[in-house]
């Protein structure tokens, strides 16, 4: 028994050791330098970096999640726990895709805030990584960084005591990837090889006539760079990205939302412009070095740059809703 007991000691001992090894205190001290220079700031929204990153750290962890893959469903099933656990009533929308590898199934979830209205404001992100054959990508920026920030964002107006005019919902997307190893590689007029997710998603919006209650769209990928540099998607709502640029600088983050032009080429929220839908993309990508590539992993990922962007998208929707408030009336003003 005494044998027993000074084992289970040296064992209890070791790990002790482990947890508390250089490398384990080196990397929290880091995380901590990291978003100590923000904590004052985002007591203003209650965004909490650490957490954002603990998502981006644990989708990161479930490997790869190209669309139809287990660990895809895996992401998912974490994405709806966390968003329950934040007191919200989820939904999902399953459906087969046609892609050059043949159907894959794919599913979009989302979240609903209510509001004083029902028309909706949409602050989404993808969840899928791009498929690479013979090469290991997590996408720790390119999917991960993203949705851990809506995910915090989605927590933190959950628990605001402040009732929005707009109801918010909160959409996690499938398949934004495409499946051949460019965009324009495998795609055929009218079925682009990408955005299988949101393509979906505004369809079944039309089919529930639903598409006519949606006042804007706000995407957030690749925003967890620890350099951050977010240049203007040309092909955005011009008026949504100048209200949330002036909010960044307002807020200090004029150097990461920055006046170059970024060329997306097309995203999640390009389906949505084409719908009528005033929407912005809030994207890092040609600075971005690490894009598409193995190297796109959880180093890369900076807590701060996950608050800057939290801490604005949260700043700016206030402002958005009276933007499309404001419209609303006048319309109302024209019609009478």
């Amino acid at each position: 028994m005494k044998v027993t007991l000074i084992r289970l000691l040296l064992v209890c001992a070791c790990l002790a050791c482990a947890l508390d090894a250089p490398g384990v205190r080196a990397r929290q001290e880091a995380e901590r330098t990291q978003v100590e220079p923000v904590v004052s700031s985002t007591r203003r929204t209650g965004f909490d970096a650490l957490r954002a990153f603990e998502h981006v750290r644990k989708l990161v962890e479930f490997g790869p999640r190209p669309a139809g893959s287990k660990e895809s469903k895996r992401a998912r099933e974490y994405i709806v726990k966390e968003l329950k656990a934040s007191g919200l009533k989820v939904e999902r929308d399953e459906f087969d895709a046609r892609t050059p590898l043949g159907k894959r199934k794919m599913a979009n979830v989302w979240a609903e805030l209510p509001g004083e209205t029902r028309e909706l404001v949409l602050v989404a992100s993808h969840y899928d990584t791009k498929l690479f054959e013979g090469a290991r990508f997590v996408g720790a920026n390119d999917g991960g960084s993203s949705t851990g920030v809506l995910l915090e964002v989605a927590r933190v107006l959950a628990a605001s005591e402040r009732r929005n005019h707009f109801t918010y919902r909160f959409v996690f997307f499938d398949g934004e990837e495409s499946f051949c190893r460019d965009w324009d590689e495998c795609g055929q007029p009218g079925s682009p090889d990408n955005t299988y997710g949101s393509r979906r998603y505004v369809e079944r919006l039309r089919e529930r006539g639903e598409l006519k209650r949606v006042r804007a769209l706000v995407l957030l990928d690749l925003v967890g760079y620890k350099d951050l540099d977010l240049g203007r998607d040309t092909t955005s709502t011009k008026w949504l990205g100048d209200l949330v640029w002036e909010t960044a600088r307002e807020l200090g983050h004029g150097q990461q939302f920055t006046e170059r032009a970024e060329e997306v080429g097309g995203d999640d929220h390009v389906p949505f412009l084409s719908a009528g839908v005033p929407a912005l993309d809030i994207i890092q990508l040609s600075t971005y070095p690490h894009w598409h590539t193995p190297e796109d992993t959880l180093d890369k990922i900076s807590p701060r740059s996950l608050a800057v962007v939290g801490e604005v998208v949260l700043a700016s929707l206030p402002r958005i809703e009276e933007r499309l408030k404001r419209k609303g009336e006048e319309g109302q003003r024209v019609k009478g």
